[in-house]
């Protein structure tokens, strides 16, 4: 008799810490995200009818509670913006931004991203991802929750378009070096620091408050930006 096999554990690069949701983001829950989310699915997201236009095309993964996405997207109308977000609080803060902006280029989906790359991106789709201080999941024993590894890259690498960005930030000097290392050695990727390891950060990144306090201490942070090669 064999015995019937173990379903695979996946390793999850985030922990689901849903807060507690204040008033105003239940109801930016309730009323905004029927306009401005992307419902769980496994069918392909068709762009051109999510966002009811053609434009360039940028996913932001992990966007917290979403006011660096939402001055991006309100610099930058010319583009389309799907940000991705486990936690719902920071899904309803970014929603009540998106009212208060007047914001028609963002959309939003309360997800895992990886499975929303493989199961909900199409091929090819997209101009650039944003990856902006990701949990750097610190101690060595927890790297491998780290979700820069060359399995992702890949993933990234497919659904970008030939001259499509990935974008990383980070304010942990060794996931810094770990986001360097795991994309240095990706197969369809160029490190686009002319020294070959980080940038200066673009002016279309905004500084965030616990940015600007931990540069006010001396603390460093890191940008790294690596274009897809056909």
């Amino acid at each position: 008799m064999t015995e019937p096999q173990r379903p695979t554990r996946t390793i999850r690069s985030f922990t689901r810490r849903q807060g507690r949701l204040t008033g105003a983001q239940q109801r930016a829950l309730e009323l905004l995200f029927p306009q401005f989310g992307a419902a769980i699915g496994d069918t392909l997201i068709d762009f051109d009818t999510l966002f009811g236009r053609t434009a360039p095309r940028i996913l932001e993964i992990g966007f917290g509670n979403g006011d660096s996405l939402a001055a991006i997207a309100h610099t930058h109308p010319e583009n389309d913006y799907l940000g991705i977000e486990v936690h719902r609080p920071g899904v309803g803060h970014l929603l009540l931004k998106i009212e208060e902006l007047a914001l028609t280029n963002v959309r939003v989906i309360c997800d895992d991203a990886v499975e929303v790359l493989r199961r909900r991106i199409p091929e090819g789709s997209l101009d650039a991802v944003y990856l902006f201080f990701a949990d750097p999941w610190p101690k060595k024993r927890h790297h491998k929750r780290r979700i820069v590894q060359p399995e992702f890259a890949q993933l990234l690498r497919s659904r970008l378009k030939p001259g499509g960005r990935f974008h990383m930030a980070t304010d942990w000097e060794n996931y810094a070096e770990h986001m360097l290392a795991v994309m240095g050695a990706a197969d369809g990727f160029r490190n686009t620091s002319p020294n070959g390891d980080y940038v200066p950060r673009p002016d279309y990144r905004p500084l965030t408050k616990f940015e600007q306090r931990g540069q006010r201490l001396g603390h460093g942070v890191w940008d790294l930006i690596f274009e897809r090669v056909s």
